[in-house]
């Protein structure tokens, strides 16, 4: 499976800076690769801590996955216009989070973008053809509208308005790798670095009291070291998902406002939130709103966020008040 429409940088992903002395693990899931580096005091064994890790991804693939036939993403997909679901707390969660921030930058996060993605030729529906044509993407934008999702937080109710595609990417992978660190806080591991395609969370010290910490590459030669206290760090961009017909190249990012993919200057935003999911979303949202509207709202939003930019002269960066290193 793939999570075409979540979000890849353009520059290299954030990866650990720590030394692989700590215990660590590593698998394949969401279609990509996942890792662990944990302090293991308590002496945990290490095949149940991969069980707890691959069950709590296992869990958000069988929600959310728009690949899997038999996921409640696609059931819910394929329903009646009008049908009433009861939704998994795990699955809710996302949808609502989705939301939040569809409402708070007018839909630069939609979650009902589905038909948009396969049009442009991502994820598990995707057309094969080249561009699609004005007609088509007004067809597409018909059915892609935030406000027509109906969620009841408190009943974990969700109402199929009739013709909604949810696409969830730009969230769950972000959440998938909070679901990763709830599991090995349950079973008594507090210290650890999770990572799931380049998405990371850290909770806890390593051994000897340093903060966990990543490197961010700003611009060629210029790395950054990011300390992830209790945080976790979340990149948006186009490098890897791209589509290419008759000499046009377009980007996987999509912006649901307009129907079409983004076109923008903006090649990668790396966000920072003690939350995973809230790091990914916020980590779409910018990169769709472009480098002044999501600086804008990075510095209105108190967000950790960093920019880079293409230019003629050489890729730019720039970061949000709030980013730790200026």
């Amino acid at each position: 499976m793939s999570w075409a429409a979540g979000g890849y940088a353009n520059t290299p992903r954030p990866r650990p800076a720590d030394p692989a002395s700590l215990q660590a693990l590593a698998g394949r899931s969401m279609g990509t690769t996942w890792s662990l580096r944990f302090d293991n005091p308590r002496m945990v064994a290490l095949e149940d801590v991969r069980t707890a890790a691959q069950a709590a991804l296992d869990r958000v693939v069988a929600q959310m996955s728009t690949w899997e036939a038999g996921s409640d993403i696609r059931r819910f997909n394929h329903a009646e216009a009008g049908s009433r679901h009861v939704l998994e707390p795990e699955f809710a969660k996302v949808l609502a989070c989705a939301l939040q921030w569809a409402a708070a930058s007018d839909g630069a996060i939609d979650p009902s973008i589905g038909p948009l993605v396969a049009l442009w030729g991502f994820g598990a529906d995707a057309s094969n053809d080249g561009p699609p044509s004005p007609a088509a993407i007004a067809q597409a934008r018909a059915r892609v509208r935030w406000q027509r999702l109906a969620l009841d937080p408190e009943t974990r109710t969700a109402i199929q308005p009739g013709g909604a595609a949810l696409d969830l990417s730009g969230v769950a992978k972000g959440f998938a790798v909070d679901q990763v660190a709830a599991a090995l806080q349950a079973l008594g591991i507090g210290d650890f670095l999770v990572e799931v395609g380049g998405e990371l969370r850290a909770a806890g010290r390593r051994p000897g009291g340093d903060p966990w910490q990543v490197l961010v590459d700003a611009l060629p030669g210029h790395t950054h070291r990011v300390p992830l206290d209790g945080l976790a760090i979340a990149t948006s961009g186009d490098r890897w998902h791209v589509r290419e017909h008759q000499g046009r190249r377009w980007s996987h990012t999509l912006d649901p406002r307009t129907g079409e993919p983004v076109r923008h200057a903006l090649a990668s935003v790396t966000v920072l939130h003690p939350e995973c999911m809230e790091a990914d979303a916020l980590a779409t949202v910018l990169t769709v709103l472009g480098p002044d509207d999501g600086l804008a709202f990075a510095r209105r939003r108190d967000v950790a966020a960093l920019f880079v930019c293409r230019a003629e002269q050489g890729p730019r960066a720039f970061a949000s008040p709030a980013w730790p290193i200026q």
